[in-house]
């Protein structure tokens, strides 16, 4: 594929003031982005995050609630233990509103600040700052790891390679590892590794979940924000020229122009063409080319040219967190915020928290006792001693708490109508349980209310533990001709 033709690219020259055209080939082989490291005031929350972040995915397999995991996702047994909360299958919808959740709070968090979770907590960044500070510790800064590739095969040359994956293999095979412990209890898990007696699933999920991360992280990096993400190429559509993103001051920084601190500006911008900001940055765009789908906003640009800032003794804020009109009108940051409290943030932010509000009151009232009503389809009705109509049923009971419980059961809707002789009705915290229930109906009700199906209730009532549950549901009661 050739080039973009000569003829359509207008030089600088020809309007005063315009950028110097690039050509650019449609179809281009990958360029391996050398990010150099940076210190500043947005690093350090950045690595606040990262530290965060991984103590959380980390940490939560193995801290221990009430003899078990405190966070399981028992798929076997079909039971999905958070702390105090243990949900079944049957309550899918919180994963709906949870899914819903997340989709408003990205939605009000970018239309606020831009591409706030892919710069400080998405995890393809929060593992490809891990693997590029194993990479600085092996092969050295952005200079010397240009020049260690381009070079040929050395003995040190090796051993740097070969530490820095062994080092990137081993933390991708952890949290591999750390994944499957969400699924099997991770202590279990810990033991089955010193004999390498892991299941099939276990083997599959270990090494694929590794490798996703080895790769990824390791290898392609900024390929997966720009070319794999789906969010950078929607982020337009909640993107107005009210939301805060990383901008570069053109009206300030223009003319660049290359320059020692103690040089005068001739008539120059506050640029100096230093290029830090490119060589920090992790998708290797160039910030002063203005808003790119390829930034992430992880903020390196702005602890970079602060930094040239300071030492060149001019102000700092370059470039920083603005919108596009602030930046056209030259307001000033207390301004700034104000355009923040727009009627599409305040929506945003009103629904966000009326669905957090649902969301955790459902949760709250969430009955600890699950019933399930089944009549038996093999006998739909007979008659017994003094003749007496007996409906035979099953109820399934979940108990959905963290402790022992004892049930007892009514039956209402008709006149008469009672229980036959039954088990006791038990179960052990998060345990499920089919139970056989018999009903009868006195032959004197059967008489009145004639044949056919009659509705009946069934009330299952806790009778130990701490939280209350009394849970009544709907079945119906036969009454043969």
């Amino acid at each position: 594929m050739s080039p973009v033709p000569s003829s359509a690219v207008r030089p600088a020259s020809d309007t005063a003031g315009a950028k110097a055209a690039k050509v650019v080939w449609l179809y281009e082989s990958h360029k391996k982005v050398y990010p150099r490291s940076v210190k500043g005031w947005f690093a350090s929350w950045r690595w606040v995050l990262v530290w965060a972040t991984q103590i959380l995915y980390y940490g939560l397999p193995w801290l221990q609630w009430d003899g078990r995991p405190a966070v399981l996702f028992d798929l076997g047994a079909r039971r999905f233990y958070i702390f105090e909360l243990i949900l079944y299958p049957q309550d899918f919808i919180y994963l709906t509103g949870l899914l819903i959740l997340s989709a408003y709070g990205l939605f009000f968090f970018t239309a606020v600040g831009g591409r706030l979770w892919c710069g400080y907590a998405c995890p393809q960044t929060v593992y490809t700052e891990i693997f590029l500070w194993v990479e600085h510790k092996f092969e050295g800064e952005r200079g010397v790891r240009m020049k260690l590739d381009a070079g040929p095969w050395t003995v040190e040359k090796l051993w740097r390679k070969g530490g820095k994956h062994a080092a990137w293999l081993a933390i991708a095979l952890w949290t591999g590892f750390t994944f499957v412990g969400y699924f099997t209890p991770i202590r279990t898990l810990w033991a089955e590794a010193f004999t390498l007696s892991f299941g099939p699933w276990e083997w599959f999920w270990v090494l694929f979940y590794g490798f996703a991360t080895y790769g990824n992280a390791g290898f392609m990096r900024e390929q997966v924000c720009k070319y794999m993400c789906p969010y950078a190429r929607f982020q337009s559509a909640m993107f107005d020229h009210d939301t805060l993103i990383v901008s570069y001051d053109e009206q300030r920084g223009e003319p660049r122009g290359k320059r020692g601190r103690k040089d005068d500006k001739a008539g120059k911008g506050d640029c100096i063409d230093c290029g830090l900001c490119v060589q920090v940055c992790p998708t290797g765009i160039d910030i002063r080319d203005g808003l790119q789908y390829e930034c992430i906003a992880c903020t390196a640009c702005i602890d970079a040219c602060n930094g040239v800032m300071d030492k060149m003794q001019y102000p700092r804020g370059l470039i920083r967190y603005a919108t596009q009109n602030a930046l056209a009108l030259g307001e000033a940051p207390g301004r700034l915020f104000k355009r923040l409290l727009r009627p599409r943030v305040l929506v945003y932010g009103a629904v966000l928290v009326a669905i957090s509000a649902a969301f955790v009151a459902s949760l709250m009232v969430r009955s600890p006792l699950k019933v399930d009503v089944v009549r038996d389809r093999a006998s739909l009705a007979r008659i017994v001693d003094d003749g007496r109509i007996e409906n035979v049923y099953r109820l399934q009971l979940m108990n959905a708490s963290g402790e022992p419980q004892r049930y007892r059961v009514e039956v209402g809707g008709l006149p008469g109508l009672q229980l036959g002789e039954h088990a006791p009705l038990a179960l052990q915290p998060a345990e499920a349980h089919w139970f056989v229930l018999q009903v009868q109906l006195p032959p004197e009700a059967a008489q009145t209310l004639g044949s056919g199906a009659h509705p009946i209730q069934f009330r299952v009532v806790a009778e130990s533990g701490d939280r209350p549950a009394d849970v009544t549901e709907k079945s119906t009661f036969i009454v043969p001709r």
